[in-house]
């Protein structure tokens, strides 16, 4: 590694501490003013971002990305419009700095309150979203956190252009432009600079595939909040209704099939399979899917054949824990509740599970036995996201435990600290 490279990287790392402290006390309007700056820009430079964004397409198509991949990485006039959208509604939500978690009075009459404030610098490694550079710069400033952002070469053009539009937003909101800071190179040594950057920076958060992941979490110095993979069960009940089975299977694989969130495994119970199966099945062949089924769910399907039985073959046992990220999907069945909480528990990645059933009992079980971050009930694994829940934005979604669990806002971008009032006391 060159030591123009550490002492460049370094570098961001001290203005980004620096800005931390001013806006760990900076004025909720004054953040929010950014915000809405910022979200104008977005609207105003749509040609630009655009044209930033067709030079990064036309390199992942040259390198041979896949169609997943690339559909990940493309910004269209929609994904701009509700990436604009995403930047107002918080600006609009509740600052958390400040707000006061618990207070109580001790015998010697010492007040003490457990306020939220801002964890202080955390960085941000990601891959091919452009959507997280505005994602995470944005819940960064609302929280009072300064951001590294260090994305992928895939787009790295698109970045640039967003990155220059975040320094923009800052400084019209009188914020200090190093609040944000784009590392300008994707060169590996710089991102091994800043994991070893422990009395600078307070956090990691990775978004990518699980290799670079892994790379960060065996890599760091720093506390690191991810999640690895996103193998996401749909299970169908013995007492799921068949029309709403097929279209919040059909949404949890096909909507898009390329996230965190999409499912990659359908579980089905035994009672409800010769009925219920073939016709989830030929409704995910005809959006193109592939079924890689175990035993029993090929016996099933051999009995209704039809020109999508050519999509259906037999499944391998690496399947049936995979993180496919396409039109692919792992089919099971299940002869119990019990059963498929026990295979969720076994093979998920304790990302986003869900249950399709009529029967609450069930449904209750379901969501108190099944240990991950997110467990829905009659709704798609899609709906694991920061802006469907409300929170305008997300920074990741994490399957940890401690400090931080399911899609991260703005609460989950504070720490604490304790606040003493006295009136004199000393201990003895």
């Amino acid at each position: 590694m060159s030591a123009d490279l550490a002492q460049l990287v370094t570098a961001i790392a001290q203005r980004a501490r620096a800005a931390s402290l001013v806006l760990a006390t900076s004025p909720t309007e004054r953040k929010n003013a950014a915000l809405r700056a910022l979200a104008d820009l977005l609207t105003a430079a749509g040609g630009q971002l655009l044209a930033a964004n067709a030079r990064d397409l036309a390199a992942a198509e040259a390198n041979g990305l896949t169609k997943a991949q690339i559909d990940r990485l493309t910004l269209t006039p929609p994904r701009l419009t509700a990436l604009a959208e995403s930047v107002r509604q918080v600006a609009n939500l509740p600052d958390p700095v400040g707000q006061e978690l618990d207070a109580w009075t001790r015998p010697n009459g010492l007040r003490i309150r457990k306020v939220r404030v801002p964890i202080g610098v955390i960085g941000i490694i990601y891959e091919a979203r452009p959507n997280v550079t505005i994602d995470c710069a944005i819940l960064c400033l609302k929280s009072g956190n300064a951001a590294i952002l260090r994305g992928g070469k895939e787009i790295f053009h698109t970045n640039t252009a967003f990155a220059a539009l975040l320094s923009q937003a800052l400084a019209t909101a009188g914020l200090p432009a190093e609040a944000l800071q784009l590392i300008p190179t994707t060169d590996r040594a710089a991102l091994n600079t800043l994991l070893s950057l422990d009395h600078l920076v307070h956090c990691i958060i990775p978004r990518g595939g699980e290799s670079l992941i892994r790379f960060v979490v065996e890599n760091s110095r720093i506390p690191v909040i991810k999640h690895y993979t996103g193998v996401c069960f749909v299970y169908l009940d013995a007492d799921a209704e068949a029309g709403m089975a097929e279209a919040i299977t059909l949404n949890a694989k096909v909507s898009r099939p390329g996230v965190c969130n999409a499912a990659e495994q359908l579980l089905v119970h035994a009672a409800a399979a010769p009925s219920l199966l073939p016709r989830i099945a030929a409704a995910l062949a005809a959006k193109g899917v592939q079924l890689r089924c175990d035993t029993r769910a090929t016996a099933i399907l051999a009995t209704v054949p039809g020109s999508w039985s050519a999509q259906v073959t037999a499944a391998q046992p690496p399947d049936y824990t995979a993180e496919f990220l396409d039109l692919v999907i792992a089919v099971r069945i299940v002869d119990s509740l019990d059963e498929a909480i026990t295979v969720i528990n076994r093979d998920s990645s304790a990302h986003t599970d869900v249950i399709v059933t009529a029967d609450e009992p069930s449904a209750r079980r379901f969501q108190a036995g099944v240990d991950s971050a997110v467990v829905g009930w009659n709704a798609s694994t899609r709906f694991n996201d920061g802006f469907e829940f409300g929170f305008g934005a997300e920074i990741g979604i994490s399957t940890d435990r401690l400090h931080a669990r399911g899609p991260m806002g703005l609460p989950e971008l504070c720490t604490y600290k304790y606040l003493i009032d006295g009136s004199g006391q000393v201990r003895t």
